[in-house]
């Protein structure tokens, strides 16, 4: 009896302690990224792409560029995100393609929301956008 009451101790110990999942790590990551985008900062966002150190020069001014554009849209039709959140589904993981998705919800200021789905890879321990 007194082998399984430690037993069960250190099962919930081990429980507790067991940290975030790699769906929650991508989801947070992603969300971080998008929170930089809302803020005006696309640079930051695209800093989150996994390829932006062998993109050229030339096309990450584009890509920022395009980030720009949609975030100009997006303030014309619904006032701009006033937060990003993440979905209570939170992700999934795809062990054939090595991609982890994360579900987000943008809110926009006129109370209107969209979930979007973003593929997440980890490299070198840092989650970034696919």
């Amino acid at each position: 009896m007194k082998h399984l009451l430690t037993l069960l101790a250190i099962a919930l110990v081990c429980f507790s302690c067991g940290g975030s999942s790699p769906e929650e790590k991508a989801a947070e990551a992603a969300k971080g990224y998008y929170d930089r985008l809302a803020a005006g900062f696309p640079e930051d966002f695209l800093e989150g792409r996994a390829v932006v150190d062998s993109l050229p020069a030339d096309y990450c001014e584009q890509l920022v560029a395009v980030y720009r554009k949609y975030m100009a849209d997006v303030e014309e039709k619904h006032g701009g995100i006033s937060e990003v959140r993440i979905s209570p589904q939170v992700g999934r993981r795809d062990s054939t393609l090595q991609l982890t998705y994360a579900f987000l919800l943008l809110c926009f200021a006129d109370s209107t929301q969209e979930e979007i789905v973003v593929p997440m890879v980890e490299k070198d321990g840092e989650w970034y956008m696919k």
